[in-house]
């Protein structure tokens, strides 16, 4: 049913339409009727050219014979030809002229301002030629008078229409209520008569349309109630696993265990912790292979537990509550996912798979407590085995001193690892798109816990951040590369060592890296050092002092991960780096995408000009790599150009 404000709305639209119809019709006709009144007007002008012809002023006699006829009108003739004009009508602009084109009379009078129709229906000027007076009469007759007429009867017109628009649309509305109303009073009826029936199959309505009635708004019900159901479906639903996401095991928690339907239980949080190297170096279609195979591991194993349920809470981490279960039942549910992750890590080369940290929880723990706990577990877990899970029985960590236990374990690993050097380098090359592009290789460093198992590099580097090591890290893998170069002979390579923001913004950093490497001069030149866009915008004269440092002592600069903020090129070209190394949101399924591909041919062009050289990461196919070279790219890197070997 249409609402009032529905219909005097639409009317409304109908109404103006007629009126703008209405009103041109009338502009177009009182056009045409006022030019044929101005054109009939030069009848007039003639005929007082006549009588000024036949004046008696211009047959003078003298001596009873008569003169020769002037070859013009005097001037008090065609002053009394003009008064005689202006008498009979008023004119907007009347123009006399003589037979040499000299302006005899001008007069103008512009219409009104507040008369806005007459500029569109008043006829252009007509010009006439008056015999043997040899004049000439320009003249446009004045309307004004009329055209006031015709925007009043216009103006009652349009009004009188929204009148009526509004009229019509009450009564619409009244009989729109009134016809449903008699409806609903039927149907009404025809329900409650089938409701007091004692017969055990219910009569069918009596008419055709009350029962093509109800069917209709059965099927609506229906309908809305399945787009809703689909919608929250795919709200709650993640889509590379197909597993239930946040939002879903928040629900989750809060109706089941905040409302005493699961009285206790165990939470435990799984973190891959190689997601973010597989997609650097593997690409994202290689790290969503690896989030569902962990993610069919770990559905297998919760069919153990009746009434567990698996959710992935956000890229890497997946939450998993087994409801009514002791935490010694859920160790062996941990136990089993670090043997399958190890199978896993296995046929996969991979350093580690994920760590799972464990909480047991009752009805009145916090779900935000809970979660903070079983982070912890995961943080303890990753200094110890590959794979391996942490059970967080002391519910009281976040409440005491023993909160930093996970950052303690995590501080002694770290100063394990400087102190010992444990760490291990892998070589990634870059292939080069023409023999003329000098590229380099890219140095991955990779850290070994007290039992030489590889420690998770993203955990590791985000925990040297957290506690202030990482510029001691970056100082031990810059020392380590030039150590294994300058032992393997290796200085007719070049390679890339990435290097912290914190580090390229320490001054002590600053000072040690440059005396370090004007101590290795021949070294040095072979070294690219790899800092993030997002890095050196922290702060423009710290990082153009470090390039400017770089630089002096020989080596060179790659700007990774470019094109996430879109800095400006005028920015490079005051910091002056050697190489840019697009992001792999560019670069990837680049064969397919038209978008990345005029964006890229942009920014090589531009790059061209300040003579930098363009990289791609993250190169995973055949076809990516032609698309590229196409776009003059200079080097390739990712897992089709060669996979992380040992230096």
């Amino acid at each position: 049913m249409y609402s009032f404000s529905q219909l005097l709305l639409r009317n409304c639209i109908l109404g103006i339409v007629f009126s703008l119809i209405v009103v041109l019709f009338s502009i177009l006709s009182i056009s045409k009727y006022l030019e044929i009144k101005q054109s009939e007007h030069s009848k007039v002008i003639q005929e007082q050219s006549f009588l000024l012809e036949n004046s008696d002023s211009k047959n003078v006699a003298t001596n009873d014979k008569p003169t020769e006829i002037e070859s013009a009108p005097s001037a008090i003739q065609v002053e009394q030809f003009i008064h005689t004009l202006q008498a009979a009508q008023n004119y907007t602009i009347l123009k006399v002229e003589s037979k040499q084109a000299d302006v005899i009379y001008n007069s103008t009078n512009p219409a009104p301002n507040s008369n806005f129709i007459l500029p569109y229906t008043s006829p252009k000027p007509n010009q006439t030629t008056l015999g043997a007076t040899s004049l000439t009469v320009t003249y446009q007759l004045d309307f004004t008078e009329q055209s006031d007429l015709i925007v009043k009867i216009l103006s009652l017109v349009i009004g009188l229409s929204f009148i009526f628009i509004v009229i019509a649309s009450v009564l619409s509305t009244y009989s729109y209520k009134s016809t449903l109303k008699k409806l609903g009073n039927s149907l009404k009826a025809e329900i409650e008569k089938s409701f007091s029936s004692e017969e055990e199959v219910a009569p069918a309505l009596p008419t055709p349309e009350l029962n093509n009635t109800l069917t209709d708004i059965k099927k609506l019900i229906h309908s809305h109630t399945s787009n809703a159901s689909v919608l929250e479906k795919k709200a709650y639903l993640e889509p590379v696993t197909q597993l239930s996401n946040r939002g879903r095991f928040v629900q989750y928690f809060e109706n089941q265990v905040t409302n005493n339907t699961v009285k206790f239980g165990v939470l435990s949080i799984t973190r891959c912790s190689e997601l973010q190297t597989i997609n650097q170096i593997h690409g994202y279609n290689a790290g969503d292979t690896y989030i569902c195979g962990v993610a069919d591991i770990m559905k297998a194993a919760i069919t153990k537990f009746q009434g567990a349920q698996l959710f992935r809470l956000n890229s890497s981490d997946f939450a998993t509550i087994l409801p009514n279960t002791t935490i010694k039942g859920a160790e062996g549910f941990a136990t089993q996912l670090t043997e399958k992750f190890n199978s896993l890590q296995q046929v996969s080369d991979l350093d580690s798979v994920a760590y799972t940290g464990l909480v047991y929880f009752e009805k009145d723990k916090p779900l935000g407590e809970l979660l903070a706990l079983a982070d912890t577990g995961i943080s303890i877990a990753q200094t110890q085995q590959t794979n391996s899970w942490h059970s967080q029985t002391d519910s009281d960590m976040l409440e005491n001193s023993s909160a930093s236990y996970g950052n303690q374990n995590w501080r002694q690993e770290i100063d394990n690892v400087i102190e010992n050097q444990r760490i291990t380098l892998l070589f990634q090359p870059i292939k080069p798109s023409s023999r003329n592009a000098k590229v380099y290789g890219e140095v991955l460093a990779r850290f070994l816990n007290s039992n030489d198992e590889m420690l998770p590099t993203a955990s590791f580097v985000a925990m040297a951040e957290k506690l202030d090591k990482i510029v001691a890290i970056d100082k031990m893998i810059i020392e380590k590369v030039i150590t294994e170069i300058s032992h393997k002979n290796l200085q007719d390579s070049s390679f890339g060592i990435n290097i912290s923001t914190r580090s390229i913004h320490d001054e002590h950093f600053l000072i040690w890296l440059e005396r370090r490497l004007l101590r290795d001069t021949a070294i040095a030149s072979k070294l690219i050092f790899e800092i993030t866009e997002y890095g050196l915008q922290q702060n423009i004269k710290t990082s153009k002092r470090f390039i400017d440092m770089i630089h002096r002592a020989g080596s060179k600069v790659t700007v990774e991960r470019f094109g996430v903020s879109l800095t400006s090129f005028k920015f490079f070209k005051d910091l002056k780096p050697d190489f840019i190394k697009m992001d792999s949101t560019y670069t990837r399924d680049i064969d397919e995408d038209k978008n990345n591909q005029y964006f890229l041919k942009l920014m090589v062009d531009l790059a061209h000009r300040l003579s930098i050289l363009v990289l791609a990461e993250s190169v995973e196919s055949q076809e990516e790599k032609f698309a590229l070279e196409k776009l003059f790219i200079d080097g390739c890197q990712g897992f089709y150009i060669g996979k992380p070997l040992p230096l």
